[in-house]
Order: C-alpha cells, then sequence, then structure tokens
C-alpha cells in the first residue's frame, strides 16, 4: 500500500508539472466583437483581479457606453481556483455577477448574469499593440 500511495504521489507530481503554466492576465484583453478592450491586473493581495474599459470602437451603437470608458469594470475579484476569478462586475452599465477565467496566455471567457436571469459569455483575446 505504501508503494501505491508513492507512485500516485509521483503520477500528480508529474501531471501538475506537465499543465502549461499561465501568462499573468495583466494586460489588454479584446472582446470576440473586437469593438471593445480591457485593462486587467491584478491587484489587492496579488491574487484578485481588477479593470476597467479602455477602448471602443468607433461603432454608432458604442456611443452609448463612452459614460463607462477609463472606469471600472472589475474590482477585486476573487480567485476562487488558479485561472479563475469570480465576483460583482460593472458591465456597459449593468451590475453583473460573474466570472473570468484564463483558458490560455491569450484567451479568457468573461461570463455573467443580471437580475440572475440575463446572462451572457463573451470570448476575450490578448490585444497586441
Amino acid at each position: 500500500m505504501p508503494r501505491l500511495k508513492s507512485l500516485v504521489a509521483a503520477l500528480a507530481l508529474c501531471a501538475a508539472a506537465a499543465l502549461p503554466a499561465l501568462a499573468s492576465p495583466a494586460g489588454v484583453w479584446e472582446l470576440e466583437t473586437r469593438d471593445t478592450r480591457f485593462a486587467l491586473e491584478l491587484c489587492g493581495d496579488g491574487t484578485q483581479l481588477c479593470g476597467s474599459l479602455v477602448w471602443l470602437s468607433d461603432t454608432d451603437y458604442n456611443e452609448e457606453y463612452k459614460p463607462y470608458l477609463n472606469q471600472p469594470m472589475a474590482r477585486a475579484l476573487r480567485q476562487s481556483r488558479p485561472g479563475q476569478w469570480k465576483g460583482e462586475m460593472n458591465f456597459m452599465g449593468y451590475r453583473l455577477n460573474g466570472t473570468i477565467t484564463q483558458n490560455s496566455a491569450d484567451h479568457m471567457t468573461m461570463s455573467g448574469c443580471a437580475f440572475l436571469v440575463i446572462c451572457k459569455t463573451y470570448q476575450m483575446y490578448r490585444h497586441a499593440p
């Protein structure tokens, strides 16, 4: 039995070492629609996620969202597991309970629900200047 525990522990260690380490979530992220960008950074104790809306395209429907430019969209989202943060977000004037999950170094998913019934998921990609 001790030998089996050692083998399981060794396999778990190898599996953990083989998992890709995610890059920092800090940076500018663009929605899949390519019309909105958010700047994200680690904040608080270094494990929380903060962010703000930093850019909107020139499309007409974005005119109504200009008051939210350079305003916080996420304040100290709590890390629920490595690469995932949960909490309250302000998205284009709506208060959402949501999750931001980092899927890879350059891809995140942002999901949120307003009023517990209106839910939406967005794909975000790291914006290269």
